[in-house]
């Protein structure tokens, strides 16, 4: 562009600039000696938000789309509209009412401290959203705290809009937050009419055995492929804001909208998968949406088993070793087979399950000698067997358990059998 473009293009900004000011001289305050003017609304200078006013005040507000043609690493952005009502039933134990997904409201705060409490603020709230052009994030920005009664009020009539609250980590941190502050400026919450699902509970069933954490930029690097760039530090987010209020610098904001962004967007692509796996197990469905790794299998099949599915548990437990698994997790997911075959009243299956773990050095080879011992001295009545299998445990562990255990075999095989009369 020529030097004329570009002072034609400057100009039409700087009238641009202008009427907008033009049109607020009347209601903004007037600003401090130490405040140049307009530095308080120096954030609408470089940002496609706006000021928005209600009752309470006035704040920013920011939304942007990520069109439905377009990809989130690994996740298909498109796709969310197709998730069935249905699809969150079995992760959050059919608490949750069947709604649509544009009735999912993925929530995600950004906070003037980490430890919560009464003395910490919610300075910027996202909410994402499914619609059919794309999933839509409304981000409710908190530019002094003066203005935190008119954000919380938008965000109470932004939620009245749905019927499923889904965050990460949020029933122990967001909402609990969030709630106090409703309360310190006398409103009332928006979030017990809402279902609320936690999607970090079920990702650390599914992901732990396998990745050091389940931290959600971790999961949207290892599960999505995603690399963020240029992401400021959750821990230095505090910080920004603080220098923000002091020096007014509104671009020094832009890394944390798009971290509060990307959380978000992360949130719901992944909500396409946790919920998926613990809704259909077996291996097709399970391998449509990525889950082929053993040590995500196990996941699944603790789950099972600790919500009485036992035989699920079960087959999905012997899914696990044939898919490969570290010899640690291998031995444990081979005791959990051994305990679940005892449970289901499968002695046999169970016998050679202990046997195999006695047979080797693992964690588990003195409890597996222990349940030989309880089996031939129970079920069989073979205390010279039982006594043999407790004097191999206590040569590997010793344990006042084990001892009582070889002190009332030894009485039993010890003592004279009966003869029997013909």
């Amino acid at each position: 562009m020529d030097l004329e473009g570009q002072l034609a293009r400057l100009k039409q900004r700087v009238a641009a600039i202008d009427a907008r000011y033009a049109k607020r001289s009347a209601a903004a305050p007037a600003p401090r000696p130490s405040e140049p003017m307009g530095a308080r609304f120096f954030i609408e200078e470089w940002s496609e938000g706006e000021v928005v006013s209600n009752d309470f005040g006035e704040h920013f507000q920011l939304e942007r789309l990520y069109a439905a043609h377009k990809q989130h690493g690994s996740a298909d952005i498109g796709a969310l509209a197709e998730l069935p009502e249905s699809f969150l039933d079995a992760l959050s134990n059919q608490e949750i009412a069947s709604a649509p997904p544009e009735r999912w409201a993925f929530l995600d705060t950004e906070t003037t401290g980490l430890a919560g409490g009464s003395g910490t603020y919610a300075f910027l709230i996202g909410v994402g959203r499914i619609t059919r052009e794309g999933f839509r994030v409304r981000q409710f920005f908190m530019r002094e705290y003066a203005e935190e009664r008119s954000i919380l009020a938008a965000l109470d009539d932004h939620l009245a809009k749905f019927d499923v609250l889904i965050t990460y980590n949020g029933k122990s941190y967001d909402q609990p937050l969030l709630e106090t502050r409703y309360r310190m400026t006398r409103h009332k919450p928006p979030f017990a009419r809402l279902g609320h699902l936690d999607l970090l509970h079920g990702a650390r069933r599914l992901w732990k055995l396998r990745l050091e954490n389940c931290r959600l930029v971790q999961l949207e690097e290892q599960i999505l492929g995603v690399c963020r760039e240029g992401d400021l530090p959750g821990e230095l987010i505090p910080y920004v804001y603080f220098e923000y209020l002091r020096s007014r610098e509104a671009q020094r904001l832009v890394p944390i909208f798009h971290h509060n962004a990307m959380d978000i967007l992360t949130l719901a692509c992944l909500t396409a998968i946790v919920p998926a796996a613990f809704r259909h197990t077996d291996s097709e469905s399970l391998s449509r949406v990525g889950v082929r790794r053993g040590e995500d299998l196990a996941g699944i099949a603790r789950w099972l088993a600790a919500t009485d599915g036992h035989t699920a548990a079960l087959e999905m437990f012997k899914r696990d070793v044939d898919a490969g698994l570290p010899d640690k997790l291998l031995f444990r997911t081979l005791w959990e087979i051994a305990l679940l075959e005892k449970k289901l009243e499968r002695p046999q299956a169970a016998l050679q399950g202990f046997t195999e773990l006695a047979g080797c050095r693992n964690d588990y080879r003195v409890a597996a000698l222990e349940e030989l011992a309880k089996y031939y001295e129970h079920e069989e009545r073979n205390y010279g067997i039982a006594l043999e299998f407790t004097r191999q445990a206590l040569s590997y562990e010793t344990s006042a358990r084990l001892q009582r255990r070889l002190e009332r075999l030894e009485r039993r095989v010890a003592r004279p059998r009966a003869r029997r009369l013909l």
